[in-house]
């Protein structure tokens, strides 16, 4: 798990550095010719060993922490800092980033060859989970994405044509589904997936006309289904409008025909023109 770094600010203790060096070179020069040789070689090594420790760490950055293999911490504090010397620093960007899949080809849930990408928006949040329990971040980001991806598609169709099935064409839905699927795969590695989304979404080439042609196929029925549907409802209120104030009364065969005329008129996909009859109702 992560946690905090022991940490100083590091020109609290440049500073401390400088004045002890100086220190123990004035205690030299005032000590015998082989004392001051072993002052300031003890100076020299210790100043060496204390340098190892300065670090800069840039905003939104953080550095993990390792003392000769061992975890000690990360520090995300930005600016100038001093650790503990002689220890391993290891760069972890907490940047929100984001990835998009390359285009994979994939058969949805009916068997439909489709080609679709997503992108991910990402970022770090647990920095020693990020570079001890996977190998590559980055990599690890990529490929669980597009597992996922197609996970995904294969559980979905392209298009559905019953209201309760998710389409891959839903985009809110689909959107929220790939990104708590991700969420659940990449939490191993500490990262945070902020939001994915489908960017490109077609059927194969090779079906590609066919799919169009059905699609088309099926908005034209769609269309007069909701045509015959309002043409039905206004016939019925024309009817029950003409028998409640006594206007004129049909019996069932003229009004059969009245029905006729109006669903012709009122579902046709052409103007109609209009024949004015001179004579009886019934002639």
């Amino acid at each position: 798990m992560e946690r905090q770094a022991f940490r100083v600010n590091g020109f609290w203790v440049l500073l401390a550095i400088v004045v002890v060096a100086a220190a123990l070179v004035v205690l030299g020069l005032s000590s015998g010719e082989v004392t001051a040789i072993v002052i300031w070689a003890v100076a020299l090594v210790l100043v060496g060993v204390l340098a190892t420790g300065f670090t800069v760490i840039n905003p939104n950055e953080a550095k993990v922490i390792q003392f000769f293999g061992r975890y000690v911490g990360s520090v995300k504090d930005p600016g100038f800092q001093f650790v503990i010397p002689l220890t391993d620093r290891r760069r972890v960007t907490l940047r929100v980033r984001n990835f998009e899949t390359t285009k994979l080809k994939v058969n949805d849930a009916d068997g439909s060859p489709v080609e679709i990408a997503a992108v991910v928006v990402f970022r770090v949040v647990e920095t020693a989970k990020a570079s001890f329990s996977v190998d590559n971040y980055e990599q690890y980001v990529a490929i669980q994405s597009e597992a996922a991806v197609r996970h995904l598609a294969t559980t979905h169709p392209y298009d559905s044509h019953i209201e309760e099935r998710t389409s891959l064409r839903d985009g809110a839905s689909i959107a929220e589904e790939l990104t708590t699927e991700l969420r659940d795969r990449t939490e191993l590695a500490g990262i945070e997936i902020m939001e994915a989304r489908i960017t490109h979404l077609a059927y194969a080439p090779e079906i590609a006309q066919a799919m169009l042609v059905r699609q088309q196929a099926s908005q034209v029925v769609a269309a007069r289904r909701q045509i015959v549907e309002g043409a039905v409802g206004m016939v019925q209120l024309a009817l029950d409008r003409l028998s409640a104030e006594h206007v004129v009364e049909l019996d069932e065969e003229r009004r059969a025909a009245m029905v006729s005329n109006l669903l012709v008129v009122l579902c046709g996909d052409r103007a109609v023109q209009p024949v004015v009859n001179t004579g009886s109702l019934y002639a």
